[in-house]
Parts: structure tokens; C-alpha cells; sequence
């Protein structure tokens, strides 16, 4: 990403330069009385007036740098005044087969498909399919949002529990966030599950971990711990063993 944007700064700053270096006029030649010579100017100062083209030039640059920018941080659609997507559709409405907007735009529908990816991997299905929405808004017809879309259905099928946590009470570490973990414990326990915790910070994450493990004080959980927005924990479990062979009963 930060090659596109140093090409585009070298945009902006080569039209700067091809409208202000302007050609100067001959220096007069400037020569005493005590010589017999006057002075005297050597033709006319030449005067370029720009065309409008540099300025739509100009103004596509600094679009697609801030594009470029918007994107890197993740404002993809939001906020309203504020996105990568409003501002390459700016430029394909100078300029319809500009490159880097049309790429641009497939680079977001590309970024909302990850986040989609994150979220059901965490268990946060509604924010997933929210991301997808967003990607189809972007683009109907790319090939990975269906992909997505089929993978989100397995993660949901898997048979996996997921925990979507209360957001105030696990950000103030009230008795209920604390009795839902010790609940989660003994279902990781019981299944010997694989835990993945996520959570806003670090600490927090911990936290919850620390809880967990003190409720089933002499049980190993093992597990993953990922800093995200939202509080949630899934416990992955074993694959289950495939039926032994069966052997049929022959008829009477």
C-alpha cells in the first residue's frame, strides 16, 4: 500500500512542478554609459497559463491518496464523510477506468471478507454477516463473497460452542461475567475443549482466563487467547472419532 501512496505523492508533486517551473525570460543585458551602450531587454517573458486538466489532475491525486489512507485504517464504508469508498468512486467519476480506484474498491470488498473470516472464526456470526453485506454492497458480483458466505455457514454447523458475552458486564467484571466463565470452564472441562478467548485488551483477556482456569482448579485448559472489539470465548471440540466398522446382520 505504501508504494501506491508514493507513486501518488510523486503524481501530485510532478503536476506542482510542470505548472509553477515556468521558462524565464533572457536576462537583459545590462551594460555602463561609459561603454556608449544602453540598456536594452532581449525579447518577451514567455507566459504559460496551466489548463484546467491539472487541476482535475491534481484533485484525482490527492483522492486517491486519501483513499489510500482511508483504507489502511480501515474506513472502508464508514464513517459517512470519512471512507476509502466514497472517495475512489470519486475518481472513477473523473476519470472511469482509473486503476488504482477500481482496484481499490476490490481491496475493500477483499478486507470485509477477512473481518467476516475473524468474526466467525470468534463465534460472532451477526457481525459477520454484516461484513458480507458491506462486501456485497461494494461488489454483487465478486467470487469470494459466496465462498465466504459458505464457510461462515460451516463455522456455524461445526458443532462448536460459542459464547457471545454480555459487553458491560465482562467490562465490569460483575459476578455474572464471572459465574458465565466458570460455566464455560466446566463445559471445556467436560468436553476437553480447545478455548479461544477474545477480548479488547490484554488485560482483560487474561482475566477472564485466570477465572476460568481457577474453576476448574486441577484441569488443564488449553487454549488461544486473541485481543478483539467484542468479549467472547469458543471452545472447539475434539473431532469425534469415526464409527468403527459395522458389520451387517445377515437375514433369516
Amino acid at each position: 500500500m505504501s508504494k501506491k501512496i508514493l507513486l501518488i505523492t510523486c503524481l501530485c508533486f510532478g503536476i506542482t512542478a510542470c505548472q509553477t517551473n515556468q521558462p524565464q525570460a533572457p536576462a537583459p543585458e545590462l551594460m555602463t554609459e561609459d561603454e556608449g551602450f544602453q540598456v536594452r531587454v532581449i525579447g518577451e517573458p514567455e507566459v504559460i497559463i496551466p489548463s484546467g486538466g491539472g487541476d482535475q489532475q491534481r484533485l484525482v491525486a490527492d483522492l486517491l491518496y486519501e483513499a489510500l489512507q482511508a483504507l489502511d485504517a480501515d474506513k472502508l464504508l464508514t464513517p459517512v464523510d470519512d471512507n476509502a469508498h466514497a472517495r475512489f468512486q470519486r475518481v472513477l467519476a473523473y476519470q472511469p477506468d482509473n486503476e488504482l480506484a477500481l482496484q481499490g474498491l476490490q481491496d475493500i470488498v477483499v478486507r470485509y471478507i477477512a473481518l467476516s473470516q475473524e468474526a466467525s472464526r470468534r463465534g460472532l456470526f451477526e457481525d459477520a454477516e454484516i461484513m458480507l453485506e458491506r462486501a456485497r454492497f461494494v461488489d454483487a458480483e465478486h467470487p469470494d463473497i459466496i465462498k465466504a458466505w459458505l464457510a461462515m455457514q460451516a463455522e456455524m454447523n461445526s458443532g462448536d460452542l460459542f459464547f457471545a458475552l454480555d459487553e458491560i458486564d465482562f467490562s465490569r467484571r460483575t459476578e455474572s461475567a464471572v459465574q458465565e466463565l466458570e460455566h464455560i470452564a466446566a463445559q471445556a472441562k467436560q468436553h476437553e475443549a480447545i478455548f479461544l478467548i477474545t477480548a479488547p485488551n490484554d488485560d482483560q483477556a487474561r482475566w477472564m482466563f485466570s477465572v476460568m482456569r481457577e474453576a476448574v482448579n486441577g484441569f488443564r485448559l488449553r487454549g488461544n487467547i486473541e485481543l478483539a472489539s467484542r468479549f467472547s470465548v469458543r471452545l472447539r471440540l475434539p473431532p469425534k472419532s469415526p464409527p468403527g466398522d459395522v458389520v451387517p446382520e445377515i437375514p433369516r
